[in-house]
Order: structure tokens, then sequence, then C-alpha cells
């Protein structure tokens, strides 16, 4: 099976299959079935999410000051939770764009789940654009794809009756 300018397509048997994003499944490759409306959900819920997680850490903030711990504390929990956000948002926004290093990602654990608005929010931004991860994706599929066709395609003439250069 081919299209028209020959390339084979992504039915065909052998051929390079798209990998799935998670909430848009394989939409991400025509945009096609829902994948607007999945956007628009993963940017409303997204962002919804991290308005309640910043509701939940302002509880906190007040729990902290209810139990009068001192401005010190207070401070450092504060700190901590707008740097390790900050970090979050940049190690995911990073990893829309390249893979993530497996043992990087496990020493991070930690931080980014102190961090966890930053990756919302992350994901909040770049849901308007595109689905997130769609573009590392995309090259990686059209990547696999070219390698497919280069492989696939066929040589004029027979190999063994060429000459050989001396």
């Amino acid at each position: 099976m081919s299209d028209e300018q020959g390339t084979p397509s992504a039915g065909s048997p052998g051929t390079p299959h798209p990998e799935p994003l998670r909430l848009f499944g394989t939409t991400w490759v025509d945009h096609d079935n829902g994948y607007a409306l999945r956007r628009i959900a993963a940017s409303i819920g997204s962002l919804a999410a991290a308005t309640v997680s910043c509701l939940v850490l302002r509880f906190a903030y007040e729990g902290l000051q209810l139990a009068d711990t001192g401005s010190f504390v207070t401070v450092l929990v504060v700190a901590m939770f707008a740097i390790c956000s900050a970090l979050a948002f940049r190690h995911t926004w990073d990893g829309f764009a390249r893979r993530p290093d497996l043992d990087r990602q496990a020493s991070l654990r930690g931080l980014l789940a102190i961090g966890f608005v930053g990756s919302l929010l992350a994901y909040f931004f770049r849901s308007l654009t595109e689905a997130p991860g769609e573009k590392l994706h995309r090259e990686e599929y059209e990547t696999a794809l070219k390698k497919h066709e280069k492989r696939t395609t066929r040589r004029a003439g027979n190999p063994s009756k060429k000459r050989r250069r001396n």
C-alpha cells in the first residue's frame, strides 16, 4: 500500500507506527478524531489541576501560619515549593522536545513531586500550541518513515551484474 507519491502508507506491513501520546493516542499524527477537543480538554484540565494544587498549597501555608512555626520555616517552605516548581516546569518543558535521561529522571523524582505545580503549568502551556510531546514524536516518526522508505525502495537493475570499480 502506497500513497500517490509512492511512499509506503502507515497501514502497510513493516511500516513504523506512531507512538501514542497520553490522552491523545495517535490522533496527533493527522489531527483527527477529536484532536482539537482533546487539546482543549488537556489545557483546561491541567490549568484546573494547577489551580486546585495552588489552593491546597495555600491551605498548607495557612497551616504553617496557624502553627506559628516562625518566619524562617515559612520562608523556607515557600522558597522550596517555588524553586522546585520552577525546576519541574523547566524539566517537563524540556521533556517535550527531547527524550529525558532515565537516570536523571529517577534522581529528580522527589524534586518533580514537590514541584508538581510547575509540571502542570508546563503541560498547560504546551497544550495551547500542540499535544505535549507531539513535536518530538512527530520528528521521530517522520525519521522512522524516511528510514523505512529508504530501506524499501527498489534498486534499478541487478546488483550482481554491476561492474566493480578497481
